[in-house]
């Protein structure tokens, strides 16, 4: 049995694809599976030498139906044999220690069942420093992940029970999946930081699917709204939500008006509203999404 289950979704990334899977098996821990799950590519992706016959190491799974990122990570994981679990975005690539480094930071930190690394960014081909408000913590961390993504998928190495226990990606979302485990999360446990750039992150080009889906705070809403409705949040944790919720909501409604939808605007408006009024006792609605 695998130490680690190394997931990678892919959806027409067949030459980016390769980088991330040459990252890969150059790294210097071998207790690992590398499962490939290819989100119904239509580049030729299956194609690959890496998922002939002959290579016992890397499982491809194909599915016939383009089904979104969060549901091919969820069905790797599903397949998956490692008692920890790493994902990798299919346009990133993992410095050659990244396994090694971070299996001795947890056999270091036990109480920790999460954890990620530094990174480099590139974007458009050029490096670039994250903005501050971008720099990774160490530890309890659910008021920063409300305001925005703190983690990074492709940086991440968790126990597979507790990825289970979360009940996975949200399938329904066709962006900021990440965000909304992320929130479920920090919400009950501490997040670890390996302090090294052990991770290269490529941005700029047109596929991303940040750039791809509009208006992402729309999905990072529906997230703070369902896990205020899961009543397991603390009252403060509740606050924290709720005042984040309230933000985005006006950012939204403002946006909507400008673009004269009246329906989305009115919408976050009321969501916004009921929030200020009522307070964090109360169920809120799903977003207009």
């Amino acid at each position: 049995m695998p130490f680690i289950s190394v997931i990678i979704p892919t959806y027409n990334r067949k030459k980016l694809l390769c980088r991330a899977i040459d990252s890969v098996m150059r790294q210097t821990f071998h207790d690992f599976e590398l499962i490939v799950v290819d989100d119904a590519s239509e580049d030729g992706t299956h194609g690959l030498a890496y998922f002939s016959g002959e290579n016992t190491v890397v499982q491809y799974i194909g599915l016939p139906l383009h089904r979104g990122v969060a549901a091919a990570r969820n069905l790797g994981v599903s397949k998956s044999l490692g008692t920890w679990i790493c994902f990798l975005d299919s346009d990133d690539e993992w410095h050659k220690d990244k396994l090694k480094k971070q299996v001795a930071w947890h056999e270091a930190h036990k109480e920790l069942r999460i954890s990620q690394t530094q990174e480099i960014w590139i974007r458009n081909s050029v490096r670039v420093n994250p903005p501050k408000t971008h720099a990774k913590i160490h530890g309890i961390q659910f008021k920063e992940n409300l305001e925005r993504c703190m983690i990074t998928p492709s940086s991440v190495m968790m126990e597979k029970r507790l990825f289970l226990e979360m009940g996975g990606f949200n399938e329904s979302l066709p962006a900021c999946e990440d965000y909304d485990l992320w929130l479920r999360i920090t919400s009950a446990y501490p997040v670890g930081l390996l302090d090294e750039l052990l991770l290269t992150r490529y941005g700029g080009h047109d596929d991303q699917l940040s750039s791809m889906v509009p208006i992402l705070d729309r999905f990072r809403i529906r997230g703070i709204v369902d896990i205020m409705n899961s009543g397991k949040l603390s009252q403060e944790q509740n606050d924290w939500a709720g005042r984040q919720l309230v933000k985005k909501a006006e950012i939204l409604a403002g946006g909507h008006k400008k673009r004269g939808k009246k329906d989305e605007h009115e919408f976050y408006q009321r969501l916004a509203r009921r929030y200020r009024k009522q307070g964090p006792s109360s169920a809120l609605a799903a977003p207009f999404i």
